[in-house]
């Protein structure tokens, strides 16, 4: 049977397992999915690791085009930072700028990805609003699903992609971040050089009809 292996990151991961299966009966292969951040997947190919599909951030998948590593970029989804509590928690008014600043504040812990791109950027965030003193002894820099420390009540907020948050089971979602703290992350594919013809098939079914349902119902935007 014909396999093809498929990098994903953590925010595709739930529509990349629903919709594989069915990519799988269809073609009668199998598609060897492997789940970690963009930029763990990054680092293990510039180690050597191999692949016939990435499922990426947009800059991740530019970064191997300029590389020469495939040819071409094709978008899926928009995908929004958020929070989450542990579930049946009480859920801090996050609907303006002070009061998501307020939240913060007022958390004893939050987690955040250690190389996600949601992480990255909210390091940075209150770095940029003068908050990453008042925030350092709070943060929990957690390598995967941020959801799952506030399931286990090891972080009050977590904070990663909404479709990230909405994979770990235990959490209420509070909501995106207020637009003018907002970073839209786009997901995006490629297919690596010297890659079976059935990699451009399954990328393709990425960007179906049937694929941008499965998207908009776990917390993105289909593009």
């Amino acid at each position: 049977m014909t396999a093809i292996r498929v990098l994903c990151t953590f925010g595709l991961r739930t529509v990349v397992d629903v919709l594989a299966p069915a990519f799988e009966q269809q073609h009668g292969c199998t598609v060897e999915r492997h789940f970690n951040s963009s930029v763990a997947h990054m680092k293990r190919l510039a180690e050597g690791a191999s692949a016939d599909v990435a499922v990426f951030t947009d800059a991740a998948i530019d970064e191997l085009i300029a590389k020469g590593r495939m040819a071409r970029r094709i978008d899926f989804a928009r995908s929004g930072v958020g929070l989450a509590v542990k579930a049946g928690a009480p859920k801090p008014d996050i609907s303006t700028p002070e009061k998501f600043k307020a939240a913060l504040l007022a958390a004893k812990s939050i987690a955040r990805s250690k190389t996600g791109a949601s992480g990255l950027y909210f390091a940075d965030l209150i770095a940029r609003i003068g908050m990453a003193n008042a925030l350092k002894d709070k943060l929990i820099i957690h390598d995967g699903l941020t959801g799952e420390c506030a399931a286990r009540g090891e972080a009050e907020l977590a904070v990663q992609q909404v479709s990230e948050l909405m994979q770990a089971s235990g959490v209420d979602i509070v909501g995106p971040f207020p637009d003018e703290m907002q970073s839209i992350t786009v997901f995006s594919g490629g297919v690596f050089n010297g890659a079976p013809r059935l990699a451009e098939t399954f990328l393709a079914f990425l960007s179906t009809h049937e694929a941008a349902a499965v998207i908009g119902a776990n917390g993105m935007d289909p593009v």
